[in-house]
């Protein structure tokens, strides 16, 4: 492992030479290309110089104290080589973890699919609850918001909405939010006070360009129609509602948000070029279908990922029994303690599959 990180070390400081030397550099293409990858390298590169610096302050301070006889000097190196030598075993996991093979969709931005599934109109407004959790942690992560399509009830729930998140590491940070959603809470409509269990559905997907995914127009049927919604003033009077029906898959995508026919079509389009994308990730590693029809279910009370109990302020994830009594502050969209305890789940799993091997 030294070795390959001493190649990726020697690896930066010809990348930072070619950038502080523009004049070498042939065009714009190869200095943005340069550019990125001197970003992806320069963490393992300053990490592994940590390394380097640990390992030689053990090997000084052992070398000094075989030679040392002023005591309060020799205290101080022993200090030394103790702290180095507890840094070393952590530095190397840290590098470990590091040079794991980088999911290439993490880098990407995401479409948010969300559904009310068990429950009726409390998994909708709940479901209306999960799409301000997310909007709120795009905020707090300066990422754009974009609604794509939405059905939303009378009462401001959400039956079905699909947006994207457009910011720095956006999938990486929300991959793991795919699965069903349960919620534990005494409804509005409840007179009796009764608690209650509803089921919502999230779909965290890539968003994809059109160069990723080749749609041949012919595999399409493209309807158009009158948008509705609740209440008078939210019906068109065009047709500028767009349904794109992609043959070969069956998928289906509807989009009616905007008053643009056009704007509805390129919406639609790029939420199924998402949903192809992810089919086709899942057709060719049978693990991520698998993954992905456990994740997502069917919305089904029994099937879940995380359940957020109101009357007790809870949240649980259950695939790492993390439990957090801060529900108000995770729908507000404080996130990371969440999935930073999931992605370091994911790390310890993968170093674990690839210690085996």
């Amino acid at each position: 492992m030294i070795e390959k990180l001493k190649e990726i070390y020697d690896r930066f400081v010809e990348v930072s030479e070619k950038i502080a030397s523009p004049e070498l550099i042939s065009n714009q293409d190869e200095m943005t290309k340069l550019y990125k990858e001197h970003s992806e390298l320069t963490p393992l590169a300053d990490k592994y110089l940590e390394y380097k610096k640990a390992e030689e302050t053990v090997e000084e301070a052992t070398m000094m104290l075989e030679d040392a006889d002023d005591p309060e000097f020799k205290e101080m190196l022993e200090d030394e080589l103790r702290e180095a030598k507890e840094k070393l075993p952590v530095i190397l996991d840290e590098l470990k973890i590091m040079l794991l093979p980088k999911n290439p969709d993490d880098d990407k931005n995401v479409i948010v699919e969300i559904r009310g599934g068990a429950g009726g109109d409390e998994a909708a407004l709940f479901g209306a609850d999960l799409m301000r959790m997310y909007t709120r942690y795009a905020e707090r992560n300066n990422w754009k918001t974009e609604m794509l399509s939405s059905n939303i009830t009378d009462m401001g729930g959400v039956k079905e909405v699909s947006f994207s998140l457009q910011g720095k590491s956006a999938y990486s940070r929300l991959k793991f939010e795919s699965g069903v959603h349960r919620v534990q809470r005494i409804p509005t409509t409840e007179s009796g006070g009764r608690i209650h269990t509803s089921t919502v559905t999230v779909a965290v997907l890539p968003e994809v360009e059109e160069v990723e995914v080749e749609i041949n127009p012919n595999d399409l049927r493209i309807d158009v129609f009158r948008a509705g919604g609740p209440g008078g003033q939210c019906v068109n009077t065009t047709d500028s509602a767009v349904r794109v029906t992609h043959l070969p898959t069956g998928l289906v995508v509807s989009c009616q948000d905007e008053k643009s026919q056009h704007k509805n079509k390129d919406k639609a389009m790029k939420i199924l070029r998402s949903r192809l994308f992810d089919l086709m990730q899942a057709q060719q590693h049978d693990e991520i279908a698998n993954q992905r029809k456990n994740q997502v279910g069917t919305g089904d009370r029994s099937e879940r990922i995380r359940t957020y109990n109101f009357p007790q302020g809870r949240v649980t994830d259950h695939r790492i029994g993390l439990t957090l009594h801060k529900l108000d502050a995770v729908l507000d969209g404080d996130l990371d303690e969440v999935i930073d305890a999931l992605v370091t789940e994911d790390q310890a799993q993968r170093l674990k599959s690839q210690e085996g091997k």
